[in-house]
């Protein structure tokens, strides 16, 4: 017993750091980096300080960082950053122009994710450079997106030749039409030669992509009912091509049948201002059927348009539709910025609640409001 404590009093009297290799021997460790990445102050001063004229050397030399934010730049609502973005998109305009511009629209479950990936992967092989602006519509009640696009297209995404950018559309279609004729602008000046412009679905969306495009493809499913009822006059009129998707398996038979449908259903419509005659054909993403002839029958369109005019002219028109487009835009964001007007709209709204005026009436005396400021 006597040894015992006198041993116990001994291992008191010691430190601790005389024990090696003591559980009360605390470890230094290694010394802790202030900063996650001591990159990360630098890169975002650099992006804070980036010129016009940094932004337009990005883009020109094919940067996908500085293209993104050059697109960042030109959805924002900032006037500052409104103006920088008119500034760049002057600079990189005369190197634009030089690609197709393919708007791609379908049903919800078509599949237009997974085909753009497939037939993406198959261009881009081919040696072009593609651009796939991806439209995501806005939630009403959150106001936000997935923006989920690049998740879908796991492999495209990774393509040194593709570039990749989902867009929510706000609730404001005409506000995402100008923005993103803009990015084609800027994908363009880039060196992409092939731009897709892919579709919240079908619906309103449909009239605004075709507005910017030079060809407007349709994806159709086969089995899913009636074919000619999921038809609508106004998009089948649009459609350059209509493409019968997952045509693989046990479903291919029924892919083929809907083709015969489709094509039927197409001598219903008078020919196209551009005198193209539009075809049908089926195709499938996961077996890479008929992906070739898909982009044949692109290639064959727009040399078909050069040939007759049409494709000049239709920019042309575009162009046009843009410039009454930005004019409407302009008066809009006047009219709403004006203090008088804010002050007579929040009068009015008690006296329409109320039922003491209609609507009409006070959006008339809303309107002589701005008016009479502006005179």
């Amino acid at each position: 017993m006597k040894i015992n404590i006198t041993f116990a009093a001994l291992i008191l009297a010691m430190k601790k750091e005389d024990i090696p290799g003591s559980a009360l021997n605390v470890q230094k460790g290694i010394e802790q980096p202030s900063i996650i990445s001591p990159y990360l102050k630098i890169c975002k001063k650099k992006r804070l300080i980036l010129s016009p004229s940094e932004y337009i050397d990005g883009i020109l030399s094919g940067n996908k960082v500085i293209l993104s934010q050059a697109i960042t730049l030109i959805e924002s609502t900032h006037k500052d950053h409104f103006e920088t973005a008119q500034d760049v998109l002057e600079k990189v305009l005369p190197y634009s122009g030089n690609s197709i511009r393919i708007g791609i629209t379908g049903v919800p479950g078509v599949g237009k994710s997974t085909f753009i990936e497939a037939i993406g992967n198959h261009i881009t092989s081919a040696g072009h450079k593609l651009a796939v602006l991806a439209i995501d519509p806005s939630s009403e009640r959150s106001k936000g997106s997935i923006l989920g696009d690049k998740t879908r297209m796991e492999t495209l995404s990774t393509n040194p030749n593709a570039y990749i950018r989902p867009s929510a559309t706000g609730l404001n279609l005409g506000g995402v039409a100008r923005k993103t004729r803009e990015t084609i602008i800027l994908c363009e000046a880039a060196g992409y030669d092939v731009i897709f412009v892919e579709t919240v679905g079908v619906g309103q969306s449909e009239t605004v992509v075709k507005s910017m495009v030079d060809f407007f493809l349709l994806l159709m499913l086969s089995g899913a009912g009636d074919e000619l009822q999921g038809i609508k006059r106004g998009i089948i009129e649009m459609a350059d091509a209509i493409i019968i998707t997952k045509a693989d398996g046990d479903n291919l038979a029924k892919a083929n049948v809907a083709r015969g449908l489709y094509q039927s259903a197409l001598h219903l419509f008078p020919l196209m201002d551009n005198g193209w005659n539009p075809p049908v054909d089926i195709c499938s993403s996961n077996d890479q059927l008929n992906l070739d002839k898909v982009w044949n029958i692109i290639t064959k369109f727009e040399q078909f348009t050069k040939n007759n005019g049409y494709f000049v002219k239709h920019r042309v028109e575009q162009h046009i539709k843009i410039f009454y487009e930005w004019i409407e835009d302009c008066i809009k964001n006047d009219f709403f910025a004006s203090n008088n007007v804010n002050a007579k709209i929040k009068e009015m709204i008690p006296l329409i609640q109320n039922g003491n005026i209609t609507p009409y009436q006070a959006g008339s005396l809303v309107i002589n409001e701005y008016k009479n400021n502006n005179n």
